[in-house]
């Protein structure tokens, strides 16, 4: 088999201030295949944006490994590292601030990369001709000579998504591109990036609080205590009308079925057999935040697990009472010695 797109193997990073060390990453396994559109979810300080910045080539592992295409980003350095982050990856940003120039038109913002790079588009394009074509590709070809801190929040986003895609990146990521938008604002950029995913074969990393994600990227990555922990993957399924449904009148035109988006839930365990049981069942067992022993039995296609504590505390008892009968009769033994 070949390697995924991007492999990120025992993954940690630790950062170090004030005599003290934060551990953000800790050992995170991840593999996303080129084209892919993937998710990254998970509570504040769980590690998606320490593990974003690694994968932007802004801040470099600790230890473990992280590879995107043929870059190893432990060790990037010089123009190596300029050569990654202009060339094979584009990054979206919350603030759109980050990544815009505000008193330009969205037309000269998306030509700008390729003016700094020395970059022409596809096949010879023209860079105007490559700009157009990209606003046009995020529903933006009628705006395109608007300036930009005119347009709202969230064309001010789809503007990004275009000036990130104008070198061409093989890698897109976007840390949480909807957190300051409404609704409305945020399906639309969605929208635009499933376009640019589907139509430029881009691989689109997202990190984001959104508990929507789900319906729009084709798997989830759940990260939890700087640990990938469970994975929801898309897959459609095709829903046939009912023949009560078919009796009814439709139009000519109407297709006699069509296909929903569900998710199948995964917990994730890693090479070495560990696994992080999702939360919410941790602390329905009175597992969470404490070390448990369970029982675990392997079935022939299944592994049954469940909770032995009430055992263990029982085996605790027993083992305190034999060492507590134990001391009384060495002490009697040198009572006894003594009187003789």
């Amino acid at each position: 088999m070949s390697q995924p797109y991007i492999l990120c193997r025992d993954l940690v990073k630790i950062y170090k201030g004030d005599g003290l060390e934060v551990l953000a990453l800790q050992g995170l396994d991840l593999e996303v295949e080129e084209g892919e559109f993937v998710g990254i979810v998970g509570a504040s300080g769980s590690g998606k944006s320490t593990l974003l910045n690694i994968l932007a080539g802004l801040d470099t592992p600790s230890a473990g490994k992280a590879i995107v295409g043929a870059y190893d980003l432990g060790k990037l350095s010089g123009h190596k590292a300029i050569e990654y982050r202009r060339k094979e990856v584009g990054i979206i940003w919350q603030q759109t601030a980050r990544g815009l120039f505000p008193y330009l038109t969205a037309q000269q913002n998306v030509e700008a990369p390729l003016t700094f790079s020395g970059r022409a588009g596809p096949e010879g394009k023209k860079k105007s001709e490559w700009a157009t074509e990209l606003l046009e590709l995020v529903g933006l070809g009628g705006v395109r000579d608007h300036i930009v801190q005119q347009l709202s929040g969230g064309e001010q986003q789809r503007v990004a998504i275009a000036v990130a895609l104008a070198n061409q990146p093989r890698l897109l990521l976007a840390d949480e591109p909807t957190g300051e938008l409404d609704s409305a604002s945020a399906l639309s950029v969605y929208h635009a990036l499933q376009e640019a995913n589907h139509s430029t074969k881009v691989t689109i990393v997202l990190v984001t609080h959104d508990p929507e994600i789900a319906s729009h990227v084709d798997r989830v990555v759940s990260i939890r205590d700087g640990r990938t922990s469970a994975e929801f993957v898309r897959r459609l399924e095709e829903i046939t009308t009912s023949s009560e449904e078919e009796e009814e009148p439709t139009s000519a035109s109407a297709p006699p079925s069509s296909l929903s988006a569900a998710q199948d839930e995964f917990v994730l365990v890693d090479r070495f057999g560990r696994l992080q049981l999702p939360i919410e069942h941790a602390e329905r067992l009175g597992l969470a935040g404490k070390i448990s022993r369970v029982r675990v039995h392997l079935e022939d296609d299944h592994l049954t697990l469940w909770v032995a504590e009430e055992e263990t505390a029982g085996a605790g008892r027993k083992l305190a009472a034999w060492r507590a009968a134990r001391q009384q009769n060495e002490e009697s033994e040198t009572g006894e010695s003594q009187g003789k």
